[in-house]
């Protein structure tokens, strides 16, 4: 299944947030991969948070995800 995500870019000019999407489930784990997208990160998909803005590591497949690449950090 897919899902259209967005997510909260931290940093960029002044320390301003930015609203990144929509992206797909699997450019999502990429960005994940990178380390671009962490725990602390504000996720967003209208199918699978019904539009709401959470952390990263409320959502347990991302975690799990992070986990896998980034095994030495605490999360």
């Amino acid at each position: 299944m897919s899902a259209d995500w967005f997510f909260i870019q931290k940093g960029g000019f002044f320390r301003r947030r930015k609203r990144v999407g929509p992206i797909s489930e699997q450019n999502i784990l990429i960005r994940i991969e990178s380390g671009e997208i962490d725990p602390d990160t504000l996720l967003s998909s209208d199918a699978k948070t019904h539009g709401h803005w959470v952390e990263m590591r409320t959502i347990k497949p991302a975690m799990k995800h992070w986990k896998t690449h980034h095994p030495q950090s605490k999360g």
